[in-house]
């Protein structure tokens, strides 16, 4: 039998999840994904994805790939994984790769976004998808404190405590912080990699800065500081969303077919 490698694009809403990473005893997105497939494949799969969600974190355009000896054509793989998934997880596309494939170390950028309420009041429907910020915030302040972190730093003051990561550089391409609408700010952030936190620790910092609580020269300081006791408080998961995930075209991997506004 030939072993054959698939990748795979895969949207969710992380609410009821805890995170990416299967874990004994709970219910995640990669344990819940590996069922559906290996219902399908008719034999046991393993998943690697291209960057690991925390709980409460949602994906736009999550990547990864198993290993299989099962023929199937693309649409079959589709459309048999989704029918053995919740709604809330859905494959967006498979296709064979070459076995050189890896959906994490194959990856030369990854983009997340951000997405904050920002009205008094929490609202019903937007209550998992963003993270409420009931105090106005100032975008414009928030992107002179972001031009601050783009381009390649020693990002400690902005990584988790338990990152086990072995380097603390990375290069953020680009920060964007915008109002998508009179009550929604968007942070539009892409890097080659990401530390564990890292996107979440920015928005704190960035928060406090739109607040009027801190001047925009403020990140900068933490930044320089390489200390995580320096920065603000970590932001909640809800509104933080793996976007795209990048691969050199010699892949063919495809886009992200959703968009968040």
């Amino acid at each position: 039998m030939v072993l054959m490698r698939i990748a795979l694009g895969i949207s969710y809403q992380g609410t009821h999840y805890h995170g990416w990473q299967t874990q004994a005893g709970l219910q995640t997105v990669q344990s819940t994904v590996e069922a559906a497939i290996a219902t399908v494949a008719d034999h046991p799969i393993a998943l690697t994805c291209a960057g690991r969600t925390d709980k409460g974190v949602h994906a736009l355009g999550q990547v990864a790939h198993f290993d299989t000896v099962a023929i199937r054509n693309d649409r079959a793989w589709v459309l048999g994984i989704n029918s053995h998934l919740p709604a809330d997880i859905r494959i967006d596309w498979v296709r064979e790769v070459p076995d050189e494939f890896h959906a994490r170390f194959s990856a030369i950028a990854r983009r997340y976004r951000y997405l904050i309420y920002n009205q008094p009041l929490a609202s019903a429907l937007w209550n998992q998808q963003t993270t409420h910020c009931y105090y106005p915030l100032n975008e414009t302040s928030m992107q002179a404190a972001a031009n601050y972190l783009i381009g390649e730093h020693d990002f400690s003051s902005f990584r988790a405590m338990s990152c086990q990561s072995k380097s603390s550089h990375r290069q953020v391409q680009h920060l964007k912080i915008s109002r998508a609408q009179s009550n929604l700010i968007l942070i539009d952030i892409q890097a080659n990699a990401f530390l564990h936190h890292m996107v979440r620790n920015i928005v704190g910092v960035l928060m406090l800065i739109g607040s009027g609580q801190r001047e925009p020269v403020w990140a900068e300081t933490v930044l320089l500081a390489k200390d995580r006791t320096k920065a603000a408080v970590t932001a909640h998961p809800n509104g933080l969303y793996l976007s795209h995930v990048f691969y050199p075209e010699t892949f063919s991997i495809p886009a992200p077919t959703i968009h968040l506004i």
